[in-house]
């Protein structure tokens, strides 16, 4: 059976993405990837920028092994082999990482996620190490546009502990750990990107 998974958005958004992490992303190093999903995002960016080592994680078994299918396809030598992750946990398997990427993570999971990336990314990055999310987020409180109000309420009634994340909190929850912000860049269909470090 083959295990490779896709998802149309991930096939959208993941060029303007690139476009943003070829700029903000260490000349080198590891980067490690929090949430992989199918694998089509790590992959795309492995071909993007091949001076950078990839670490793709996701606590779910289908995503690691769509992440392998898909790796086995391109033979990406820059791109190790998919870990078990769970964001919440408080301790992950990995020591250290130059820059971390999180994807469509914050929204589809408890608050304990955001909590544990933050305190992670604080214990893993170096001083002025870049964490990049991206995704859906209010602002004040407010939705940025209707498809996302109707995203939040759809989350909702998949589980009561997820959905679209105020801005403000993220940003709080980050510099409770010593991560601050330094871009928030809108994207396509209706989400940005934050670009934080490690203070």
């Amino acid at each position: 059976m083959d295990a490779r998974r896709s998802s149309p958005s991930a096939l959208r958004n993941r060029g303007p993405i690139a476009d943003v992490l070829e700029r903000v992303l260490p000349p080198s190093g590891l980067v490690l990837e929090i949430a992989s999903g199918t694998g089509e995002h790590v992959t795309f960016f492995a071909r993007r920028m091949p001076h950078l080592t990839w670490q793709p994680s996701d606590p779910d078994p289908e995503a690691r092994a769509s992440v392998a299918a898909l790796l086995a396809d391109e033979e990406r030598p820059n791109v190790r082999a998919p870990m078990a992750l769970d964001a919440a946990a408080s301790g992950w398997p990995v020591e250290r990482a130059d820059a971390i990427v999180c994807i469509n993570m914050i929204h589809i999971s408890p608050l304990a996620s955001l909590d544990g990336l933050m305190a992670g990314a604080a214990r893993l990055l170096p001083v002025g190490g870049p964490l990049v999310l991206y995704g859906p987020y209010k602002i004040g409180g407010v939705h940025t546009a209707p498809s996302n109000e109707e995203f939040d309420a759809w989350l909702k009634t998949r589980d009561p502990r997820w959905g679209v994340r105020d801005l403000e909190l993220v940003i709080d929850v980050a510099s409770e750990h010593g991560i601050e912000l330094l871009e928030r860049i809108a994207m396509p269909a209706n989400n940005f990107v934050l670009v934080m470090r490690r203070g």
